[in-house]
């Protein structure tokens, strides 16, 4: 093919990855928005550069013309969660859009333990080389400028410790294109098996770490409340009352028990702000 034969064909894997990094993130800010902690991390996606298709077809002897059914990752979105829990929790929500405006053709379970997912696949095998994640091939739908297309789409979901892992991995394989060395083997394996402990272990004490995250989101929210309400204040040329209500605020703010009594100030400044409103 050439260079504009390649563009042409790889626009709706292009569009398929920008939708559905849309999707993905507009779920994890609704979540968060509901004040809820949402399992999804962060969330990235990517076209495989042509170089790397081509790697491939040389690689496995794929025909041009089956390069859409041979390779199913040339579009990938790659989703990072902070528990195992959350992963299978990702996994349910991709099944809930089965059938809607996606297909779930495969499922690749790279990850130690039971499949916990309402997918139930099974006990997962890493791979040999110590690599976890859990992966969903797609079917996609894009309306192009050139019409109607279902793709495939790889998503990669790992937590953040897995994820490490791999972009390791991936760097050394790039550097060790013939094959890694049997001792930097045998250490990315010990690695690997860190990495399953240390998700059990943070396994053991979510719900600590989450009640944490909660209060700090609650925490810092209520202050940049209280900041744009005293900012009000001052707009509305009670630039006295705003002084007050910055004095008390400086001697919650460093104060860690602090979260109620930021509450309250919050509400009392809202109360304020009402009723200048109200008089004017």
């Amino acid at each position: 093919m050439t260079i504009e034969n390649w563009q042409e064909f790889l626009f709706p894997y292009e569009q398929a990855v920008d939708e559905l990094l849309l999707k993905f993130k507009s779920i994890k800010k609704q979540t968060t928005d509901r004040g809820e902690i949402s399992p999804i991390e962060s969330i990235s996606g990517r076209v495989k550069s042509i170089s790397s298709i081509l790697e491939k077809i040389d690689k496995y002897g794929i025909r041009t013309h089956d390069l859409e059914d041979e390779i199913l990752d040339i579009a990938g979105i790659r989703i990072i969660c902070q528990f195992v829990e959350d992963i299978y929790e990702v996994v349910n929500m991709i099944c809930e859009r089965d059938g809607k405006d996606l297909t779930i053709v495969k499922v690749k379970n790279y990850m130690a333990g039971e499949d916990l997912s309402v997918l139930k696949s099974g006990v997962g095998q890493p791979k040999e080389s110590g690599y976890q994640s859990y992966h969903i091939i797609i079917k996609y739908p894009v309306i192009t400028s050139l019409g109607y297309k279902e793709l495939n789409v790889e998503i990669q979901i790992r937590t953040l410790a897995m994820n490490f892992w791999a972009i390791i991995e991936h760097s050394l394989k790039y550097k060790y294109k013939e094959g890694l060395p049997g001792e930097l083997q045998n250490r990315l394996v010990s690695m690997a098996e860190a990495v399953t402990d240390l998700d059990q272990e943070m396994s053991a004490i979510r719900d600590e770490i989450l009640n944490a995250q909660q209060l700090f989101r609650m925490k810092s929210g209520t202050i940049n409340d209280i900041l744009d309400n005293i900012k009000i204040l001052k707009k509305l040329n009670h630039g006295e009352k705003a002084s007050e209500y910055e004095n008390l605020f400086n001697a919650l703010s460093d104060d860690q028990e602090s979260i109620v009594r930021l509450f309250l100030l919050n509400r009392e400044i809202q109360t304020e702000i009402g009723r200048i409103k109200g008089e004017a």
